[in-house]
């Protein structure tokens, strides 16, 4: 288990840190992309958003491929924009992550932005894809926004994936799908901020009056 967790950490430390992803393949056929995407919802305060992972049949990795093919790691890095709409974001599993026990989870967070790293052991976390699922496919993830109280009805927070430190890998870490070799494909997400609803209140004259009427129409009726 060390091994194999180590061979998944030593290859996503060097994307991550050094941004540098393997070359895209020479021109011809072109390659099933796996799909990563962030959902797109209306909300203010607090927000919860999906993260989803399609598994398209064909591509390098996936639950259509042999064992030590499947997508059983990866790591997701989602930033909002405009960043100062956000005062804090964390982004978790959930979906058909939720209820696995990961070898290695981390889920760092910054300014603006929030990442999700997991690694799974294939014989006893299988994680349970849905080969070509409808679109966005799977949930994976939930990014937990805390927004701004101050932003106003109409404002949209853009929720844009890294493409250089969002990526899927086998187990062992030896076969990757990113943007750069052309096997993944991102969609970005968004917050459409909404007006939220508060319950009209009373001043204490406005609940004197009322009692008042009350009153009235308490003796009018004993008349």
């Amino acid at each position: 288990m060390k091994i194999m967790k180590s061979f998944f950490l030593t290859a996503l430390a060097v994307a991550i840190l050094n941004g540098v992803w393997p070359a895209a393949p020479a021109a011809g056929q072109p390659i099933p992309q796996d799909v990563v995407t962030v959902g797109t919802v209306n909300g203010a305060g607090s927000v919860d958003v999906p993260v989803y992972i399609r598994d398209v049949s064909g591509s390098p990795l996936g639950i259509d491929q042999p064992f030590g093919s499947r997508i059983q790691a990866y790591g997701i890095r989602i930033t909002a924009s405009p960043a100062g709409a956000v005062q804090s974001m964390t982004l978790n599993r959930a979906g058909i992550t939720q209820s696995l026990t990961p070898l290695f989870e981390s889920n760092p967070n910054g300014a603006g932005s929030a990442t999700l790293i997991d690694s799974f052991d294939e014989t006893t976390n299988l994680i349970p894809f849905v080969s070509n699922a409808a679109a966005p496919g799977n949930q994976v993830a939930r990014l937990h926004v805390n927004l701004d109280p101050s932003l106003a009805p109409g404002t949209v927070v853009t929720l844009t994936l890294d493409p250089v430190t969002t990526a899927l890998t086998n187990q062992a870490g030896t076969t990757t799908e990113n943007v750069n070799s052309g096997t993944l494909l991102l969609v970005a997400g968004a917050i459409n901020i909404i007006a939220t609803s508060q319950a009209p209140t009373l001043s204490q004259w406005a609940l004197i009056l009322l009692a008042v009427l009350l009153a009235a129409i308490a003796i009018r009726t004993r008349l």
